[in-house]
């Protein structure tokens, strides 16, 4: 059963506005080749389910939620309701992750973008070369493509 034919089973169960909140919610995380039951209990893809349902709300320099967000603010937030501990700057995420390669990125894993040795963006992997951040000011968190080849991984440990 796909999850557009469960859509009217939940409207039933959950009223029409929560079920649509959680299919454009679930619709719009990304897991390649996964079952979404195989990888739901993971710390990374728990955060990257909460980064998700925020998807629309407001950057805002410096904010770290629950309304509004700046990219590391995002992913501090997220994987705090995880049940993981960030510090707050992306700077200081990316030293606090276990350093993996592209080859070894996992749905969840912290995405940091970075030039030089300089980290000045972060977000949480989706899968399909995407990620869900805050972008910049003026924009609002959302599911966009991997725009660069600068970008490190990490895994929170």
């Amino acid at each position: 059963m796909t999850a557009l034919n469960r859509v009217p089973s939940l409207m039933a169960r959950a009223g029409t506005a929560s079920a649509l909140t959680i299919a454009a919610v679930g619709a719009s995380i990304v897991v390649p080749g996964a079952a979404a039951d195989a990888v739901a209990g993971t710390t990374g893809t728990k955060a990257l389910r909460i980064a998700a349902s925020k998807k629309g709300s407001p950057y805002q320099w410096g904010a770290t939620g629950p309304r509004r967000f700046d990219c590391s603010g995002l992913t501090l937030y997220s994987f705090k309701k995880a049940g993981k501990k960030l510090p707050r700057t992306a700077a200081q995420q990316y030293n606090k992750t276990r350093h993996i390669s592209a080859t070894r990125r996992k749905v969840g894993d912290l995405v940091f973008f970075h030039y030089g040795s300089s980290v000045y963006h972060v977000g949480i992997y989706a899968g399909k070369g995407r990620i869900w951040h805050a972008p910049k000011t003026g924009d609002v968190v959302k599911l966009q493509k991997i725009w660069t080849r600068s970008v490190w991984y990490g895994r929170v440990k």
